[in-house]
């Protein structure tokens, strides 16, 4: 069975990844855009409302988790568009709605923190704030109840997402996870797909042969189970390496694969975790998704419109997630 740091992580990705909410929704539940709400208040899921403050928590670590790539720093590059704000932004609504629904789905399920859990949360909420500067703390509106809030939260949906995925099976086989690495020839005609096979017959190399006539952007390609047409799959997982197919024929055109390895061990155990992740995910959308649907939500639009997310050296924070994995041992 896995540890409990693994078991942390699979949650920060599974609500990260997994639970992405498209759009303007709270899981299935519609948001209302309404002014019902206060000037301070994001939204409010049946009665219990996310306040900016909270939402300005998540909004600046993940501003400064996502805004840094290899030492630069993103918010202060002009790409042409807002991608990387609105990503930010709506990320960080999808996962606050997220948390607060599973809390309401754990208190269905009797599912609570024990007085160890709030102990360790209250240690993570003292730490975590202690580490803000005066400018965060003004910045994001916060105080140490705020903080401890969000970690109580967020403490209780690690541990509903525990219990909900316990039991899985956690064995893949390395078959199953099985990820290769070949090169690709794909042609959308027979006339294409004929010069390619007389190509291969004369001798011609697989790679100058990919460059005349592949339709795809790269002729080089890591894959697990899954992720090519079946015909394509059912002969690649049988070349040797250096083996090349005949063209595979599927409902878009016919590929050719050049086996360069058919079992690259980093990538399969890299896509173990994948498997393991799809099946917890699975196990938590059969309770989650029908319960999120009898939730009502309303979600003040114009608030959030309003939030601009801004480059300031003094506003630094990212380490909200890190303080829980520290303190939080379940």
């Amino acid at each position: 069975m896995r540890g409990n740091r693994q078991r942390k992580a699979a949650l920060a990705l599974a609500i990260c990844a997994l639970l992405w909410l498209a759009g303007c929704r709270f899981g299935k539940t519609e948001v209302v855009f309404t002014s019902n709400l206060s000037e301070n208040d994001v939204f409010v899921i049946n009665d219990r409302i996310c306040s900016l403050a909270e939402a300005k928590v998540f909004l600046t670590n993940y501003q400064n988790l996502y805004g840094t790539v290899y030492g630069i720093n993103l918010w202060e590059h002009d790409f042409g568009d807002n991608s990387l704000k609105q990503y930010v932004k709506d990320l960080t609504i999808s996962q606050l709605a997220q948390i607060v629904s599973m809390d309401f789905l754990a208190e269905q399920q009797e599912i609570s923190l024990s007085e160890e859990e709030l102990r360790q949360v209250e240690r993570a909420a003292k730490d975590y704030y202690k580490s803000l500067s005066k400018e965060e703390i003004r910045y994001m509106g916060v105080d140490e109840t705020v903080i401890s809030d969000l970690y109580r939260q967020y403490g209780l949906a690690n541990k509903l997402y525990t219990q909900l995925t316990a039991d899985i099976n956690e064995e893949v086989s390395d078959d199953e996870a099985r990820v290769m690495e070949a090169y690709r020839i794909f042609v959308s005609t027979q006339e294409k797909a004929n010069k390619v096979t007389e190509g291969l017959q004369a001798g011609a190399d697989f790679l100058t042969l990919a460059s005349s006539y592949n339709e795809e952007s790269q002729a080089e390609i890591t894959f697990g189970r899954g992720t090519l047409p079946a015909e394509v799959e059912t002969v690649a997982f049988g070349l040797e390496p250096e083996g090349i197919s005949e063209a595979i024929q599927t409902e878009t055109g016919w590929y050719f694969i050049k086996c360069i390895s058919n079992y690259n061990q980093e990538l399969t155990d890299e896509n173990k975790q994948v498997i393991l992740e799809r099946r917890r995910k699975e196990a938590f959308d059969d309770v989650y998704e029908a319960f999120v649907e009898t939730l009502s939500s309303e979600f003040n639009q114009e608030l959030w419109d309003s939030i601009e997310i801004e480059a300031d050296a003094n506003i630094k924070t990212k380490s909200f997630f890190e303080t829980y994995e520290k303190f939080c041992k379940w």
